[in-house]
């Protein structure tokens, strides 16, 4: 079958289907079909796994599967993921933990355990690259795919989908469009489980109504300039050209423009540098005093210090991350003369960069990060431990 006469693909084993779409597929008795008129026409994918960290704890403890389960800190700390359930009662990522414990008392609170849900997170991305070469991560659950090289994208797509959920035991959604803007879009639609396709024909029409929000980088700060220049709509900015857009708001302007119009020229790119390596935690009271910040940097030095040896790279400088009782945050940083790797090193940079800050303000969270990296055979050379012990 011709992929301009594929009208639907069978989501569980990936069978194309012209019209009529059969009420279940003559291969696995499935009903369930993504259908859409132009899924022949499309290549770029995005995957995102549903409610990640919550689905590899559900995955784990069968108990919890029709429980509200919320993963995250103490009553201090804030919600990093929530499930589907948990969802229902108005709980979402980023909330504080205080208000989604009132929104939900009943709620199971999970710890994060994030070496398991790394190791999840590969065992994901191995399966999406036996798909594809040319996978572009994003995080550590979601990333977008040009399965082009595939006579039928979608059916590849479905494959994957069933055997993400078959072999590592959790849900994703998949977002199909041309191009990266819209498949982001679409990977929203129909979560969990979300298999949703938007067409080039149809992603003008599809945009228009929607609020300027949806275009990446368009934060809360842009949404309320473009407000204030009478565009609330997608729609509404089509009204001026590109260079109107970018009189306006310079760069970013042709993005504006081009985004508008459903065009998005970015292509996957399969090597994504990691730029930091990072690790923090929200303290339960606020702290203040330097003896009492610096405990809690030991065990944030020996984490780092554990994913710079599992990653292969050094610090080429070490990063202090601090945030207010107000919740403002500062960062302080140090090169280093020689890349570390050593959770002593990091450690005392880190020390060094917070004596001057530990001036009597409390502080919620306190962080370290090794940035500038570099490969690992760079680092530490011997001589300059020779002697110390």
């Amino acid at each position: 079958m011709d992929a301009g006469e594929v009208a639907a693909v069978c989501r569980n084993c990936g069978r194309p289907s012209a019209v009529p779409v059969p009420p279940r597929c003559p291969s696995c008795q499935s009903p369930r079909f993504a259908a859409h008129p132009e899924i022949g026409r499309v290549g770029i994918a995005h995957l995102d796994c549903d409610a990640f960290y919550a689905a590899v704890e559900k995955r784990d403890d069968p108990g919890l599967a029709d429980r509200p389960v919320v993963i995250g800190g103490g009553r201090r700390g804030v919600v990093a993921a929530a499930c589907y359930v948990a969802r229902r009662f108005g709980v979402r990522s980023a909330m504080a933990m205080y208000k989604a414990l009132e929104a939900c008392p009943h709620a199971v609170v999970l710890r994060p355990d994030m070496a398991k849900y790394r190791r999840v997170g590969r065992e994901v991305r191995g399966l999406m690259r036996e798909a594809t070469p040319l996978v572009e991560p994003i995080s550590i659950d979601e990333a977008f795919l040009d399965l082009g090289g595939d006579a039928l994208p979608a059916a590849a797509a479905a494959r994957l989908v069933r055997r993400i959920e078959d072999e590592v035991g959790i849900t994703v959604s998949v977002g199909l469009a041309a191009n990266k803007f819209l498949a982001k879009i679409a990977s929203d639609l129909d979560k969990p489980r979300g298999f949703a396709v938007i067409g080039p024909a149809e992603a003008p029409d599809f945009l228009a109504a929607r609020p300027v929000a949806i275009i990446p980088g368009v934060g809360a700060a842009m949404a309320r300039r473009l407000r204030s220049e009478g565009a609330l709509t997608v729609a509404d900015l089509r009204r001026w050209t590109e260079a109107e857009l970018t009189a306006r708001f310079g760069v970013f302007g042709r993005r504006l423009h081009s985004f508008a119009r459903g065009e998005d020229d970015r292509r996957v790119q399969p090597a994504s540098e990691t730029r930091s390596i990072s690790a923090e935690t929200t303290f339960e009271t606020d702290r203040s005093g330097f003896d009492d910040l610096a405990r809690a940097l030991s065990p944030l030095a020996r984490t780092v210090a554990n994913r710079l040896d599992t990653a292969g790279l050094a610090a080429g400088s070490v990063v202090l991350k601090l945030k207010t009782a107000d919740f403002r945050t500062q960062t302080r940083s140090r090169a280093q003369v020689f890349a570390t790797k050593r959770a002593d090193r990091l450690l005392e940079e880190a020390e060094q960069l917070l004596r001057p800050e530990a001036d009597g303000r409390a502080f919620r969270l306190i962080g370290l990060a090794a940035a500038d990296l570099v490969p690992a055979d760079a680092a530490d050379p011997p001589e300059l431990f020779a002697g110390t012990c």
